[in-house]
C-alpha cells in the first residue's frame, strides 16, 4: 500500500515528517518546487508531498496544491492521497483551536460564476471524497465537516454566503484543488484538518493564524499517527 500526504506547508508536515523518520527524495520532482519525503511504516510506503517554496516562503493555495497532487499521482501512484493542513473553523458550529477534523465534502467557496447545473455547479467543485472518511473518523473519535476551499486568507461577506448556503464548515486554501486532481484520476481522498483560526471570533485571521499554528501542526501529528494506522489495516484499500 502505498498512501501519499499533499501538505502546503513545512510546518504543517514537519512533526509528523520527523515522528516517522521518513527521507527527503533530492530532486524527485526536478524542476519543480515540488518535495518527496518517503519512508515505510507497518509494511506501507509513506510518502509526503509538499507544494515546495519560491521567493523564500511556502507555496501555498490552489494552484501549488494542483500541481503538487498532480506530480504525486502520476509520478507514485498512490492507493490513497491525504491532504493534510491547517483550516479556519467557525466557533459557532463549535469548533475550537488546534481540533482536528475529517473533511465530508470539499468544495470551493470563492469561484462565483452564474449558471445552475453548468459552470455554476462546476465552479463550486463538490468533488467526492473517500467512501471510508465517515467510518474512520467515527472509530478514531474524531468530528466531520465539510471543506471549502479559497485562494484568499481572508474572507470576504460572499464567501461567508457561499460557505453556509452549502453547509462549508471548515475553511482552507489547498483542499478543493486537490480534491480536483484527484477526481481526475479516480483517486481516492480523504482530508485531515486542524484548527488555526475562527473565522467568526472577530479577530484578525493572519495574527491569530500565526499564534495557534504551532499547537494546531502537533495536534495534526497525532491525529495523523491514529489516521496512517487506520488506513494501514483498512482491508478496502
Amino acid at each position: 500500500m502505498r498512501i501519499c500526504y499533499v501538505v502546503a506547508m513545512v510546518a504543517e508536515a514537519k512533526p509528523f515528517i520527523e515522528r516517522y523518520g521518513i527521507q527527503l527524495v533530492e530532486d524527485f520532482f526536478s524542476p519543480l518546487p515540488c518535495q518527496l519525503y518517503e519512508g515505510e511504516v507497518n509494511g506501507a510506503t509513506l510518502n509526503v508531498v509538499l507544494n515546495g517554496q519560491q521567493q523564500g516562503s511556502d507555496l501555498i493555495g490552489c494552484e501549488a496544491a494542483s500541481v503538487a497532487t498532480l506530480s504525486a499521482i502520476q509520478r507514485l501512484h498512490p492507493d490513497i492521497v491525504v491532504n493534510s493542513g491547517t483550516c479556519g473553523a467557525f466557533k459557532k458550529n463549535g469548533a475550537d483551536i488546534a481540533q482536528v477534523f475529517i473533511g465530508s465534502g470539499v468544495m470551493f467557496h470563492d469561484r462565483r460564476v452564474p449558471g445552475d447545473n453548468t459552470w455554476g455547479t462546476q465552479s463550486l467543485g463538490n468533488y467526492p471524497v473517500w467512501e471510508g472518511s465517515q467510518e474512520l473518523a467515527k472509530a478514531l473519535g474524531m468530528k466531520t465537516g465539510k471543506v471549502t476551499t479559497g485562494s484568499s486568507l481572508d474572507m470576504q461577506p460572499c464567501d461567508l454566503e457561499i460557505i453556509e448556503k452549502n453547509g462549508g464548515e471548515l475553511k482552507d486554501m489547498e483542499g478543493a484543488a486537490v480534491g480536483f486532481v484527484c477526481s481526475l484520476f479516480n483517486v481516492p481522498i480523504l482530508y485531515v484538518k486542524s484548527v488555526t483560526d475562527l473565522c467568526d471570533s472577530g479577530a484578525e485571521t493572519f495574527e491569530e493564524f500565526s499564534r495557534n499554528l504551532h499547537q494546531a501542526c502537533e495536534a495534526l501529528k497525532v491525529a495523523n499517527e491514529k489516521v496512517i494506522d487506520y488506513l494501514i489495516n483498512d482491508p478496502k484499500l
